[in-house]
């Protein structure tokens, strides 16, 4: 069980990959296993025609320094240097550390999902997974401000 004062969360597994510290990118091409300890192997029944999944896990190596952040220096556009508040980015050092990734789901077996694009590290804890549903999950609509385009 995870104690964050008020709030107690307990893990349903554990990330497992070979990256052994946080990147600031370039996780896209990492493929990680996701393997649930073995009370939620009934949790995830009907998982397997999904291509996608949304998966919450908690960011353990943020220490407290990372947690009181609150502000971070963002590079943009060729090297240029933004400072934003860090609700404003995807930061690792947040005031709680939950990360929350959108995965394609390559394959499950037993309690074991081998996912893509999870931008977690080796030994991360998983707090849960939901189905990714389009029509819910997408708004291709959406505005996002100029320097996060690069058109700012």
């Amino acid at each position: 069980m995870i104690n964050t004062g008020e709030i107690q969360l307990t893990p349903i597994g554990q990330v497992r990959n070979k990256v052994k510290k946080p990147l600031s990118q370039g996780w896209g091409g990492i493929q990680s296993e996701i393997v649930l300890y073995d009370e939620f192997l009934e949790c995830i029944q009907g998982l397997e025609g999904f291509s996608h999944l949304i998966v919450v896990f908690w960011m353990h190596l943020v220490d407290e320094t990372g947690r009181t952040t609150k502000r971070t220096n963002l590079s943009i556009n060729k090297g240029q240097q933004i400072e934003l508040g860090v609700l404003a980015t995807r930061t690792q050092a947040r005031p709680n550390p939950i990360g929350v990734a959108v995965v394609r789901l390559m394959e499950q077996k037993g309690s074991t999902l081998s996912v893509e694009q999870l931008d977690a590290i080796d030994g991360t804890p998983v707090l849960d997974i939901k189905p990714y549903l389009p029509p819910y999950d997408s708004f291709p609509n959406a505005l996002m401000p100029g320097w996060a385009t690069g058109k700012d």
